[in-house]
């Protein structure tokens, strides 16, 4: 890690708030200025004490000595106050970058990656730059003109003393530089093995019940134990090699505690100083281990940071695999969908192939096909969670790869089975803690939705927090909830992927007339569980192994007793199915193989 960038890196996160570094800086420049003139007032005290001075003079060196201690406290104490609230806001910068950072990368990103190791990477790691943000470039500088006043005035005092501390104090630099390295790679390690930790504890606790209903226990402690294991070991290790240069510096001051405290003795035989010069030599020569205690505790922090700066460089330089094109702004109105020879795979996995298809703006497509088809792979082609492998996918006459990200996300919505709810407030679920919509607004939409019952009997109305993962609301209302965002965004383009498959038939009929509502003015794709839900659709599009197997108008399709729709109505033996899975079975068992 090279000086240049961890100059880079404080120049960007400390310039907005120079005044309070400025003002840290100077209360620790005050302090250290009043540290410098202590022992010259003890020196005074003893000399004085040792002549047999008058008391008065006695009393105001020691009232003195008093007063500078006390002032020393409460500038030191300022300055940790405002060290710690430039360290907190500069990485909390630093956190605010690095989650619009990740946000901003494609999805192979964030499958590739746990919540857990995300969230060690965003927060973990910042938190170990904190002290480098806050105290690192003040206490360094503050420590090196300690040193410096404290050299010259031994070199005043005594030529031969100030010759002997300063080829001390270079020796103790010489020592740190060499060793300034140390511990990077392994502090390193141990950040990366924190990751794993935080990761392997969040897929775990997401996963509690099912391996507390299969018995998975005792594999999920023994997995732990070894995932720690390995987070301790090499945690200890980072922190034994940090340690190596306070072992370091701390034999170098005993031997300069025995050199300064010879040479004042020898002198003071001699005659040639006083007791109170020789009390003066030892006491600087203690001062001159705090500076240097100092900048070894920044050098140690320096390599926790060089290893968090490393690792955040590295998410940094992470590019996602979208890049913006010409950010063309979608249309207001139903927009128009059309996939042109279109082609997707996972790595060496064909998903989709040669899909081309049109959907006329103000147009309900019913899309079927087994588990695997490539349903799902087309709606996230839609939002561009992916880029295709080849053709295109155009949204209001414009290819995704060149719309406005912003105009893509809000110009299309989905709604799906699973509804996912913060613990925040009703008005923040709806917005996505957006203040922008009008409470009158989100009232309508939810009384639109006969959700005007539920939302009178919620003691703080739109301010009613909701729990995690919407505890206490019923998958009706959840999926309703869904809806409401959804109207609230008012989106050119909606995906449903069978919202309500899974609800008794009373919630259900709301969900359809919630349903109806949404489709008006609007196209939209509707991924069928269920033959029933593809009545409202204007086309039919039907997908299997990643190809169209079939394409046309819901109504010719129903007529054409040789379309493969109209086959999967007479297999089911009436025009909907209950059972959610009985599409997968008559998919399975009639449909033709591409022509």
């Amino acid at each position: 890690m090279t000086l240049q960038r961890y100059t880079k890196l404080l120049g960007h996160y400390l310039r907005p708030q120079w005044r309070t570094a400025v003002l840290m800086a100077a209360l620790l420049l005050v302090s250290i200025g009043l540290q410098l003139v202590v022992p010259q007032i003890l020196r005074f005290f003893i000399d004085t004490a040792e002549a047999g001075g008058s008391l008065e003079a006695l009393t105001r060196a020691a009232l003195l000595f008093l007063g500078i201690a006390v002032s020393t406290q409460l500038l030191s104490a300022a300055a940790t106050y405002y060290a710690a609230d430039v360290g907190w806001t500069a990485t909390n910068a630093m956190r605010e970058d690095l989650a619009r950072h990740c946000l901003g990368l494609d999805m192979s990103f964030h499958t590739s990656r746990t919540p857990g190791e995300l969230i060690e990477r965003i927060d973990g790691d910042v938190t170990a730059l904190s002290n480098f943000f806050s105290q690192f470039s003040v206490r360094v500088l503050g420590g090196a003109l300690m040193l410096a006043g404290i050299l010259v005035i031994l070199w005043l005092e005594s030529a031969a003393v100030g010759i002997a501390l300063t080829l001390f104090t270079v020796a103790v630099f010489i020592a740190l530089f060499l060793t300034r390295n140390v511990a990077v790679a392994a502090t390193k390690d141990e950040r990366e093995t924190s990751a794993q930790l935080f990761g392997f504890v969040e897929e775990r606790l997401a996963g509690l019940d099912d391996l507390r209903a299969n018995g998975g226990g005792d594999y999920a402690m023994q997995s732990f134990t070894r995932v720690a294991r390995e987070f301790f070991y090499k945690g200890r290790r980072a922190w034994m090699k940090r340690s190596s240069i306070w072992m370091l510096s701390y034999g170098l001051f005993t031997v300069g505690d025995l050199i300064t405290l010879g040479a004042a003795i020898y002198l003071y035989q001699q005659g040639s100083i006083t007791l109170g010069t020789a009390y003066l030599f030892f006491q600087y020569m203690l001062m001159l281990e705090a500076p240097i205690e100092q900048i070894t505790q920044q050098m140690q922090e320096l390599q926790k940071a060089g290893a968090g700066i490393g690792r955040i460089d590295e998410l940094f330089a992470m590019k996602s695999e979208l890049p913006r094109g010409k950010d063309v702004a979608l249309r207001s109105d139903a927009l128009p969908l059309s996939f042109e020879r279109l082609g997707f795979a996972y790595g060496d996995k064909r998903i989709l192939d040669e899909v081309t298809f049109r959907l006329e703006a103000g147009k309900v497509l019913g899309l079927l096909g087994r588990t695997g088809s490539g349903k799902t792979t087309l709606t996230r082609l839609i939002f561009r969670l992916y880029d295709p492998t080849s053709g295109s996918v155009e949204l209001g006459g414009v290819d995704t790869r060149d719309a406005a990200p912003e105009s893509l996300r809000e110009r299309v919505g989905m709604v799906t089975q699973e509804v996912q709810l913060f613990h925040a407030t009703v008005r923040e679920n709806l917005t996505f803690f957006s203040d922008d919509v009008p409470d009158a607004r989100i009232e309508a939409v939810l009384r639109d939705l006969g959700l005007g019952g539920w939302l009178d009997g919620l003691e703080d109305g739109l301010d009613t927090t909701l729990a995690a993962s919407g505890g206490g609301l019923s998958a009706g209302q959840a999926q309703l909830l869904a809806f409401a965002r959804v109207f609230l965004k008012d989106p050119g383009l909606v995906i449903l992927d069978e919202p309500s498959s899974r609800l008794d038939p009373a919630t259900e009929q709301l969900l359809e007339r919630a349903v109806d509502k949404l489709l008006q003015g609007r196209t939209a794709i509707i991924i069928a569980h269920r033959l029933e839900t593809v009545k409202r659709a204007d086309d039919i599009l039907i997908l299997k192994d990643g190809r169209i197997l079939e394409h046309g108008a819901r109504a010719a399709l129903v007529r054409d007793r040789g379309s493969s729709f109209s086959q999967l109505l007479r297999a089911g033996g009436r025009t909907d199915m209950d059972d959610p899975e009985e599409i997968e079975d008559v998919l399975g068992d009639t449909l033709k193989e591409p022509a």
